[in-house]
């Protein structure tokens, strides 16, 4: 049986191996026909200048969509009008010079080859066992799980969590939320009362609250899906659509053990935010209209002499540009062109993933638009602590999604392998899919090299 299974999984290993290294010949085989049609087309047909005018077209826009952010009135809507003129002007002058079709075979050879790379390295992670590791999880005996009926719209409600967690033997705490609540509390009563398990369906906050308590007594906790957006559900394959599915974890579950980040005493399962988005979530306008109040604040963010520009980091005692936007989550994101979005691969790496993020005017705004987070205003890390510390005497924080003001230095440190979250067997949610595509990865899985990590 076991020779058997060996066998299996080495047959398994092989046939991944074939189809990441043919995918990886398909991304460089595509990637270099779009590199020497491009160049053909501009060099013997179209000449180097619109190479050069679309080049220029991007900074340009980069610039009109920093404007944008950090100016009022006028100047913002100058800002506006640029960002959009410039990538028309661009395609107006392509469409004239039947430089179009050109473009479009140029951009579809591109996506072919971004596609396959990115199936490459989804692949060649699979099989190193990027996954979280799980254990059989045991029996219960009094579950508690709490609700909160009003997250995410009344997906309580509609998925009938609570019929559906007491037909499974679970105690349910519905929270009335008419009056505020002491979530920490209602889960310190239930371990006093016996509990076993600990659940939530709500937003990350409140996950995170009761995630706190379930490790402070070495108790499994349950993540039901029933938040607005539901990171630490998705980072743990849970599915989104049905948080229904969630509650199979209670007769045929098993456990993973993971990290929980910590800000000055409180627990976060995703992130911590610093700076201009933490500042703008302090605003009492922003529940009822997020664009409006962002548009309305960037500027004295971004340009002005307070609030985030006063900010001071350091990660693991290596000093950060004053960062406008400072991100610190429990473990890192995957790497992506862009800012913002991503996944955790895992989440039981023991360190804190660290992004700032520091534009000084509209020069870096156009490197920022053109290299993405691998402009220089965009610091990329992992760090075990990170000390946060201002001239004010609060700094605005906000924990996973809640608005906090804490007195400075604030610091944020990770807690390795405290939670057993208790998770059903069958998730929907596999290795996330790599969004930056590494060349040099995809070039030595072309050439045979698999399971490994060229630039080590």
């Amino acid at each position: 049986m076991g020779a058997a299974a060996t066998k299996a999984d080495a047959k398994a290993a092989t046939e991944h191996d074939r189809r990441a290294r043919t995918l990886a010949q398909a991304a460089v085989f595509s990637a270099v026909a779009a590199v020497v049609f491009l160049l053909t087309v501009v060099l013997l047909y179209q000449g180097v200048w619109l190479l050069l005018t679309g080049l220029a077209a991007l900074v340009v826009a980069g610039v009109g969509a920093w404007w944008f952010v950090s100016r009022r009135g006028v100047p913002r809507w100058i800002g506006a009008a640029v960002a959009v003129a410039a990538p028309i002007t661009v395609i107006v002058l392509y469409t004239g010079d039947g430089f179009w079709f050109d473009s479009v075979i140029v951009v579809a050879l591109w996506a072919l080859a971004l596609a396959c790379g990115r199936s490459a390295l989804r692949i060649d992670a699979a099989r190193r066992a990027a996954a979280l590791e799980s254990v059989p999880a045991p029996p219960l005996r009094h579950p508690v799980l709490i609700m909160n009926p009003k997250s995410g719209g009344g997906k309580v409600g509609r998925f009938g969590l609570v019929e559906k967690a007491g037909a499974l033997g679970a105690e349910v705490v519905v929270l009335d939320t008419s009056q505020p609540q002491d979530v920490e509390g209602i889960a310190r009563r239930a371990v006093a009362e016996g509990a076993d398990l600990l659940g939530v369906a709500g937003g990350d906050g409140t996950q995170a609250l009761v995630a706190s308590v379930a490790a402070e007594h070495d108790l499994p906790f349950l993540v039901i899906s029933a938040g607005t957006r539901n990171h630490f559900a998705m980072d743990l394959g849970l599915d989104r659509d049905d948080p229904s599915t969630c509650l199979d974890a209670l007769r045929d579950g098993e456990e993973l053990r993971i990290d929980l980040g910590d800000l000055a005493g409180r627990p976060f399962v995703n992130t911590a935010s610093f700076g201009a988005y933490a500042q703008i979530v302090q605003n009492p306008e922003y529940r009822d209209s997020k664009s409006g109040t962002m548009l309305n604040e960037l500027p004295d963010l971004l340009t002005g002499d307070e609030g985030a520009e006063a900010l001071r980091a350091e990660a693991d005692g290596d000093r950060l540009p004053r960062p406008q936007v400072l991100l610190v989550t429990n473990n890192p994101y995957g790497e992506t062109e862009t800012l913002g979005g991503g996944r955790r691969p895992r989440l039981d790496r023991g360190v804190l993933g660290v992004v700032a993020v520091h534009v000084e005017g509209s020069i870096d705004a156009a490197q920022l638009a053109v290299l993405g987070t691998s402009s220089r205003s965009v610091t990329v890390r992992t760090a075990h602590e990170v000390r946060v510390d201002a001239e004010a005497g609060t700094i605005p924080v906000a924990v996973d999604g809640e608005a906090l003001n804490l007195e400075p230095p604030v610091v944020c440190t990770i807690r390795p392998g405290v939670l057993r979250v208790r998770v059903p067997r069958d998730r929907p949610g596999a290795v996330p899919e790599p969004v930056k595509v590494d060349w040099r990865t995809v070039g030595a899985l072309a050439v045979g090299r698999t399971g490994t990590d060229p630039r080590r």
